[in-house]
């Protein structure tokens, strides 16, 4: 199931455009940046750019809120450490080495 959750995440971030975007949220920090930073950062149609943060909300690398007609998009850190966790936590497993 973890394999399932990391790889759906890892397809998400395959395409060009949603690893751009999340690229950007991860700059940007904790406080995130509107719908409306991104796009004119990215030069995205509203369209295509609802698209894709959809995906990215869909498996939980991004999470949304409103302030007021300011709708922001926060990369969700925690979610990019446990993808990056799972993806080294048996780094050298197979191989005769003495940790130090």
């Amino acid at each position: 199931m973890k394999e399932e959750i990391i790889a759906n995440r890892l397809a998400e971030l395959g395409n060009i455009t949603r690893l751009r975007i999340f690229r950007y949220l991860v700059k940007a920090g904790h406080k995130g940046a509107s719908v409306g930073d991104i796009q004119a950062e990215l030069a995205v149609p509203n369209s295509t750019l609802s698209h894709h943060i959809s995906k990215l909300l869909r498996v939980g690398l991004i999470k949304q809120h409103r302030d007021g007609r300011t709708l922001y998009c926060l990369p969700q850190y925690e979610i990019l450490d446990e993808t990056i966790a799972f993806l080294r936590e048996e780094c050298c497993i197979n191989e005769n080495c003495q940790k130090g």
